[in-house]
């Protein structure tokens, strides 16, 4: 109805220019948590019975714990460096693991570059002054063995590598530098090559928007190349946009989506293209944005869609730790849900014996 009442498409799609992407979202999102309130069901099971997804599963975290890129005032070209507990257990464990990495990063940080070094950004992360994204790796991978995870937390990265994208089809590596020379501009070629490079050193498991929003070429050259390893993730790929989705799919251009939901301004289009996206066998991570509030749909969406990962800043932060706290209130609920099904059908069963052994008259 909204579709029709806006009418404006492009080669895209719909693109709510009439009404406006974030007047269209508002009713969506309300209308969604309006339906989950009259069935009774928690917004998540409603989510899920809309996706007509039988199997809930509750995401890993994805922190984002090292900022970089528009993100941050450093030097660092790439804009997020995450850590993802694969190892744990439970999404309990999970957190615990992640806060206990985050909190060894920030000691290690500030023995190196200084108390100011540790002040957090927007997403909860630290933006410590250094250049080389390497080093941002290898911060990680002390943080990680220090917290006694090594094989159990794994990285992951956001390059953001449209804000470096030149109008040359290079990628400037010192972009942020006053007086930049050009002399740390690299071929997408080079930087493939880059990429295979930190994969091989580091326990990188993800990669999102490596390349510019358009170039598709060396994104289909990299998922080749090695999307057998990892996921490679479009966000400013994709936006969450049907139609790109597609796009992507048919090229082979990346393995995974980065959901947003107020990226594509409907959560009718946000199911559509997870269920698209989980058809081709891609991975799925449900994702914040770096403004934010203490709304806590995204998490109720990435369980009741299963998406299996969730990105929404590092564990610091209450607009950020807002997500992460509704997940974990998702396992409650599942447990007590679960629970309460034993104990009836304990019961039903103890009936049955005490019908069976009653004495007939």
């Amino acid at each position: 109805m909204v579709q029709q009442l806006d009418g404006t498409v492009n080669e895209w799609g719909w693109c709510k220019q009439k009404l406006g992407a974030n007047a269209i979202l508002a009713v969506s999102l309300a209308v969604c948590k309006a339906g989950a309130h009259v069935k009774g069901i928690p917004l998540y099971k409603h989510i899920a019975n809309l996706a007509g997804n039988q199997k809930l599963v509750l995401p890993v975290p994805a922190f984002n714990v090292i900022n970089g890129g528009s993100h941050a005032g450093n030097k660092l070209a790439m804009q997020e460096f995450m850590i993802l507990p694969l190892g744990a257990s439970s999404f309990k464990e999970a957190m615990k693991m992640g806060a206990e990495v985050y909190h060894n990063l920030k000691s290690v940080i500030k023995k190196k570059y200084g108390q100011d070094a540790t002040n957090v950004g927007d997403e909860g992360g630290f933006a410590p002054n250094i250049q080389e994204n390497e080093e941002g790796l290898e911060l990680l991978n002390t943080a990680i063995a220090k917290a006694g995870y090594t094989g159990k937390v794994v990285i992951g990265m956001d390059v953001a590598a449209s804000e470096f994208y030149g109008p040359d089809k290079t990628y400037d590596l010192n972009f942020k530098e006053e007086g930049n020379d050009g002399s740390q501009k690299i071929s997408g070629d080079a930087l493939i090559d880059l990429y295979k490079s930190f994969v091989a050193k580091y326990p990188i498991v993800s990669i999102e928007d490596p390349f510019d929003q358009d170039d598709w070429e060396n994104y289909k050259k990299l998922t080749a190349e090695i999307g057998e390893q990892i996921q490679v993730v479009g966000d400013d790929l994709l936006v969450t946009n049907p139609k790109r989705v597609e796009k992507a799919i048919k090229g082979q251009a990346c393995n995974a989506l980065l959901l947003k939901v107020n990226q594509i301004g409907s959560v009718t289009e946000s199911i559509e293209a997870v269920k698209m996206s989980k058809r081709a066998g891609w991975g799925v991570m449900a994702s914040h944005r770096s403004g934010e509030t203490e709304d806590t749909f995204i998490a109720d969406l990435s369980v009741g869609l299963a998406t299996g990962q969730i990105k929404t800043g590092a564990p610091c932060r209450s607009e950020r730790l807002a997500k992460y706290n509704q997940v974990h209130f998702s396992f409650i609920y599942l447990f007590l849900v679960f629970l309460t099904r034993i104990v009836n059908r304990f019961l039903n069963v103890f009936c049955i014996f005490v019908v069976c052994l009653a004495p007939s008259h």
